[in-house]
């Protein structure tokens, strides 16, 4: 049986790990491409591009914040709030999850958040679970889930365990890409993402990096990338889990190319993924938060709307969400 919260899934299906599994010291070999070396450090130190230019952070204002109540959920449903970047409530088989939960004003290394998170957290039902995708900043954030009782299930990529079994959390599982556990008639999977793992000078790629699908016991199913850019993977996904009702798609910081095409999608590459996947839905995330990159603050949104219509893509299907704002899949 899997450690911490999940139970075994079906007999020929991927389980959680095994008790006390050993992982390797590295997941370097997972790399879609290679980290970028000195010479493209050089190039990136003398451009510059960190930020947009003044003329891009204008729009500031304009970014979408539209708050409002948690919607009524029940085991019949499945519902979606956006707390902003890559934090979602999500309501699913009657339980209450949380992705990536980022509810600081701010993180190591970048400006304060440009909108305030969209969800109060005295506003949270009881968490059921928490699912993280990787460990850097704006993903894993200690001060939030220094909020969260210790025994909340938390489900993490493999090697990152250990980091919160030393904050005392007590029911932790590590899963590889392509495992899975469940909790409450949910299942969960981790699957493979275009990406890498970095916290401190000394520790890239010794956790794992990926994404979660999400499955009812209806068979109502949700996809939650986490940070990837755009590739192969996607397809994998979306012939192992097909029926993919709704994908939860980075759209944000991805200027410039060069420096972050391996890692993090442009809007056109997040609506190619939904496509890979089969997916019926998208929700745009990972934008309109944090200033991580060079592009201007409200183009992602402008380019996937963009981008969707030219898929000939019922615009219905685009959750494009303004932070704080729900949206309910009915049974």
């Amino acid at each position: 049986m899997p450690s911490g919260p999940g139970t075994p899934v079906g007999p020929g299906t991927p389980t959680g790990p095994a008790p006390r599994r050993i992982w390797p010291r590295s997941f370097a070999d997972r790399l879609t491409a290679p980290l970028p070396g000195l010479r493209g450090l050089a190039r990136f130190a003398r451009e510059g591009a960190l930020r947009p230019r003044p003329e891009g952070l204008r729009d500031i204002p304009l970014l979408p914040f539209a708050p409002g109540p948690l919607p009524r959920a029940d085991a019949g449903t499945v519902a979606v709030t956006w707390a902003g970047h890559a934090s979602w409530v999500v309501r699913i088989g009657g339980l209450t999850v949380l992705t990536d939960p980022v509810w600081s004003r701010r993180i190591l290394g970048t400006p304060a958040r440009v909108t305030p998170v969209g969800v109060a957290w005295d506003a949270l039902p009881p968490v059921d679970a928490v699912v993280i995708s990787h460990n850097h900043y704006d993903h894993l954030d200690a001060a939030t889930l220094r909020r969260l009782p210790r025994h909340t299930p938390v489900l993490v990529p493999a090697g990152l365990g250990r980091w919160f079994r030393a904050r005392r959390f007590t029911r932790v599982s590590e899963l590889d890409w392509w495992e899975a556990t469940a909790i409450g008639g949910v299942r969960f999977d981790f699957v493979p993402a275009h990406h890498w793992s970095k916290r401190t000078l000394f520790d890239t790629c010794r956790s794992l990096w990926g994404g979660w699908v999400l499955t009812d016991a209806d068979g109502r199913r949700l996809y939650f990338a986490g940070d990837t850019g755009y590739g192969h993977w996607f397809s994998r996904i979306g012939r192992r889990y097909p029926g993919i009702d709704l994908a939860l798609l980075p759209i944000g910081a991805y200027d410039p190319r060069w420096w972050l095409r391996d890692v993090h999608c442009d809007p056109e590459e997040a609506v190619r993924a939904a496509q890979d996947l089969g997916a019926r839905r998208m929700a745009p995330m990972h934008w309109a938060t944090f200033v991580l990159s060079a592009e201007p603050v409200l183009e992602p949104l402008t380019r996937v709307r963009a981008a969707w219509r030219r898929a000939g893509l019922p615009r219905e299907n685009l959750w494009d969400l303004p932070i704080g704002a729900s949206r309910v899949l009915a049974g």
